[in-house]
């Protein structure tokens, strides 16, 4: 199992939070998504190294933005 942790910049509610879960939680061989609200922290774990190209679009649909 791979656990990966990202930035989410923009995120301000609990609806916020569920729409970036949903999304990342989309992609193929992720089975979990932690997010906290307060730091913006994704935690993301999967099966194997997901992309982060793929967690960016995921987030990006959301309608939120990985950190740099």
């Amino acid at each position: 199992m791979a656990t990966s942790t990202y930035t989410v910049t923009g995120m301000t509610c609990g609806h916020c939070v569920a729409s970036v879960q949903q999304e990342i939680g989309r992609i193929d061989g992720v089975t979990g998504v932690e997010v906290d609200l307060a730091s913006g922290q994704v935690k993301v774990e999967s099966a194997s190294e997901v992309d982060q190209a793929a967690v960016a679009a995921a987030v990006d649909e959301a309608g939120y933005q990985l950190a740099s």
